[in-house]
């Protein structure tokens, strides 16, 4: 579900939206240290990129560079690797300069390539029980997934997402399954984001959502890790650790069926029992 690294010849592509306009709107760069969003711990400065590393770069395609630097910070106690300095942007300037018409750029799968697959991957495992479970898709931009899910034989499959103004309006009511694709690196305020999403799930219900954690080499990879990419608006890195700290203050545990696909729960409902065997593993 989560796109991987695949091989092609390197090149170096242009970008046509000005960013000269973002230095002003950053917010300083300090070199103490702050409080890590997930626990609290201090976060010193930890390494710093330019605003065009994306994630394509493990594809080969390299951005001219911006000349604006984004620095990352990692937190001392639960790893959690973070930038602070989008932290004052509104929802129109991520539009403007992250989530723009150049997006599909950086993230030629985000459209069509990845929702569907993400879409098959859910119908695999929930198809015995569609007719029961109410799907809320968070972050789910332009409705393909829930799209695929509902011809697939789904009754309820709703898209959420504050940055697409079709799917901005939160649907009410809760929903047994909120499903979260590569959402949770672009949370500027992640601890919030995982608020937000309970605010939708059912007791009992279950959250499935993917995002890649920090590999077992991070510290030697360190912002070279192809997942640092500011450019794609990834600027909320997890490591496993951090990522059970955000969900276990609400009482919710994570499983992980690989590094990259979680869910999360605080009692798994009886008719996913069929899932126990997998999330043990």
């Amino acid at each position: 579900m989560l796109c991987k690294a695949r091989a092609s010849p390197a090149l170096t592509a242009t970008m046509q939206s000005p960013v000269g306009e973002m230095i002003d709107s950053l917010r300083p760069v300090s070199a103490q240290a702050c409080p890590c969003k997930i626990c609290g711990s201090p976060a010193p400065l930890y390494g710093v990129v330019d605003f065009h590393k994306s994630c394509e770069e493990a594809r080969g395609v390299h951005f001219a560079l911006s000349g604006i630097p984004i620095y990352y910070r990692r937190c001392t106690s639960c790893q959690f690797l973070f930038t602070d300095a989008f932290d004052d942007w509104n929802a129109e300037q991520f539009k403007t300069h992250i989530y723009n018409d150049e997006y599909k750029l950086v993230d030629p799968d985000y459209q069509t390539a990845r929702p569907r697959a993400n879409a098959d991957v859910v119908a695999r495992l929930w198809g015995a029980i569609k007719a029961e479970t109410r799907v809320l898709d968070y972050g789910g931009g332009n409705d393909t997934f829930c799209a695929t899910l509902r011809d697939s034989g789904f009754p309820i499959a709703v898209t959420y997402d504050p940055m697409e103004p079709a799917y901005a309006a939160r649907p009410e009511g809760k929903f047994d399954l909120v499903t979260s694709f590569e959402t949770f690196e672009h949370l500027p305020d992640p601890a919030a984001g995982v608020a937000s999403i309970l605010e939708s799930s059912a007791e009992p219900g279950l959250v499935f959502f993917t995002t890649a954690l920090q590999p077992a080499d991070f510290d030697q990879q360190r912002l070279n890790w192809w997942y640092v990419g500011p450019r794609n608006g990834h600027i909320s890195l997890f490591s496993r650790q951090a990522l059970a700290a955000a969900w276990n203050r609400h009482g919710y545990q994570v499983a992980s069926l690989a590094e990259n696909i979680h869910f999360a729960f605080r009692t798994l409902p009886a008719v996913l029992a069929h899932l126990q065997k997998r999330l043990a593993a």
